[in-house]
């Protein structure tokens, strides 16, 4: 069950999926370690420690599964989260359209992620809206800005991006690269 659980979360991190279930169940340290947790417990609970070797083999794999989820439970803690939030623009008139700037990076060096959220509550959704790393070709990230009812600019020392927004649904377009 608790496969399934993230299974989901990482098809709702995907763009235009659910902000919610992203949140929720896209946490791969703790789901699949109740899955090992819940296996091992069925495994002890079922078999019968009747000679002295099962007894030990059964400790010995305890022993390897504790001494190998604890680094990888820390790293994830340390490493895993979803980055630092630097800029939040609600599009005018539409407070349920949100522009979202976060840095995610695990280092000095920047790394700006672009997406904007549509709608509230479990229905919301996230759609990315590209990635700028100052070792991508583009330049620095200077600036995400709504321009326009519709549309969006996502400015970087390279170039000038632009995408529409469909004011129905909420979806972005294809945007329009200008290179400066």
């Amino acid at each position: 069950m608790p496969l399934l659980a993230y299974l989901s979360g990482i098809q709702a991190s995907h763009s235009g999926g659910l902000v919610e279930v992203e949140q929720w169940f896209n946490h791969p340290v703790p789901l699949v370690g109740a899955a090992v947790v819940l296996t091992v417990v069925s495994a002890v609970v079922e078999l019968e420690f009747r000679t002295q070797w099962s007894q030990i083999g059964c400790a010995a794999g305890l022993v390897a599964l504790i001494l190998g989820g604890v680094p990888i439970a820390f790293l994830a803690l340390a490493l895993g989260g979803s980055g630092t939030p630097v800029d939040r623009t609600a599009r005018p008139g539409h407070p349920d359209h949100v522009l979202t700037v976060t840095n995610k990076a695990f280092s000095i060096d920047p790394v700006y992620h672009v997406e904007l959220m549509t709608g509230s509550g479990w229905s919301a959704r996230h759609w990315d809206l590209g990635v700028w790393d100052e070792r991508d070709g583009r330049g620095w990230f200077q600036k995400a800005e709504w321009s326009g009812p519709d549309r969006i600019t996502v400015t970087a020392e390279r170039e000038v991006r632009v995408i529409t927004v469909d004011p129905a649904t909420g979806r972005p377009g294809e945007p329009t690269v200008t290179r400066r």
